[in-house]
């Protein structure tokens, strides 16, 4: 077993069970181990803090797997944290079949992340350690959920920081179909889990889908009429339908994606609303918006769910200018009395940075506005509370009173 010792003063995250162990951390290496070996890590002054994966080529070079040195890292280890994992979810009963079944970090398996769609997994492997026990997860995933095709999307940045080469493809079963319908709060979507983002659907965002909906159906109680609603980054229209089913009069879907906005109108459908009730635009959302100020009366709910404008701490200053500028704009066309949904998936951003962005918003806006509350991703996707860094999606439901 090779040895991993850290520089001196380097043992307090781990102490603390944060997971993470970063390149200017590592004082020697004993050994030579490769991309997802497991190491014995060590502090300065000898003592035991935790297994891990090493991964030679990241920043981050070694993942925890256990703090505990009586740990064994074996198959059995794996085969059991994925059974825990799906247990877990099973005992959430969720109302969709749509769900991720394993969330990194949370679940034991750092850089691995699972999303069930009925009885297709897809999967991520984004950290070297999880690679190198893919055969043995993807095993322990058959066994536990009861399903036979497994699709992966290892494509994304994170692995070539990982010096990995991107991926993708059936790696268990059959190809799978070209859009697998899941439903979700009573609501049909369907997803391309070979070509969307991401898994092909953002499951981290149901809870807000289902809040978007309640808010469109309290402002027709309220008012007698549908709420005319904007939906900014709209991809397949997830919250558009949600917003269409809680009564929305109107719903003006935004997103750079012709093909994204082409199943989105295929899932108006789907549901049976009327075509009319929709509407479609390509465009840039930055340009759309300053557009829309001069050309629509105001809108009673908007959303906002950007793509990551922020991809490591370097972009911080640059993706703040960004969701300044979308925040500042919609708040604009926001109606007195209406609400905004505003995210930020940009794990750079920390909530109390992106609440002062928005903060920002509404006073260059010239209007009043209260934080509703705070937003984040579905109970599926658990916080960490040792990894704070996890808390990747965060969101301000904001009502506009002046």
């Amino acid at each position: 077993m090779s040895r991993l010792q850290l520089k001196p003063g380097k043992e307090k995250s781990l102490l603390r069970r944060h997971p993470w162990i970063y390149a200017s951390a590592v004082g020697r290496i004993d050994g030579n181990p490769g991309a997802g070996d497991t190491v014995e890590v060590r502090g300065a002054d000898g003592r035991f803090l935790a297994w891990a994966a090493y991964s030679p080529a990241s920043s981050i070079r070694a993942r925890a797997w256990s703090f505990a040195e009586s740990t064994r890292v074996t198959a059995d280890l794996f085969a059991q944290r994925v059974h825990l994992a799906v247990q877990r979810r099973a005992a959430l009963a969720i109302d969709t079949t749509a769900v991720r079944l394993v969330f990194g970090e949370a679940d034991g398996l750092p850089g691995l992340i699972v999303d069930r769609y009925g009885d297709q997994l897809v999967t991520q492997f984004q950290a070297a350690g999880v690679d190198a026990w893919r055969d043995v997860l993807i095993d322990a995933l058959l066994a536990a959920t009861g399903c036979r095709d497994v699709y992966d999307r290892s494509d994304g940045a994170t692995r070539v920081r990982e010096g990995l080469p991107a991926i993708s493809g059936v790696l268990r079963g059959d190809e799978p179909a070209a859009q697998i319908e899941v439903q979700e709060h009573g609501l049909r979507y369907t997803v391309d889990v070979r070509r969307g983002h991401k898994t092909g659907f953002y499951v981290d965002q149901r809870d807000s889908r289902r809040l978007a909906r309640e808010l469109a159906a309290r402002s027709l109680a309220r008012t007698g009429r549908g709420p005319r609603c904007l939906n900014c980054f709209c991809y397949t229209g997830g919250f558009s339908i949600a917003m269409l089913a809680g009564g929305a009069e109107f719903v003006h879907s935004i997103d750079s994606s012709a093909d994204a906005l082409r199943l989105a109108g295929e899932h108006v459908a789907l549901n049976g609303f009327e075509p009319s009730r929709a509407r479609w635009e390509e465009a840039d959302v930055f340009t759309a918006l300053r557009v829309l100020k001069d050309q629509t009366p105001p809108f009673d709910l908007i959303v906002l769910d950007p793509p990551k404008f922020a991809s490591s701490h370097h972009h911080v200053d640059r993706a703040a200018r960004a969701y300044k500028d979308i925040n500042l704009n919609a708040l604009r066309l926001l109606a007195p009395g209406g609400s905004l949904l505003t995210f930020s998936c940009s794990g750079a951003i920390d909530v109390d940075l992106f609440q002062k962005i928005v903060a920002g918003a509404v006073i260059d806006a010239g209007v009043e506005a209260w934080m509703v509350s705070r937003l984040g991703a579905s109970a599926d996707h658990p916080l960490m509370m040792t990894v704070p860094e996890s808390e990747y999606l965060k969101g301000l439901h904001l009502v506009r009173v002046g």
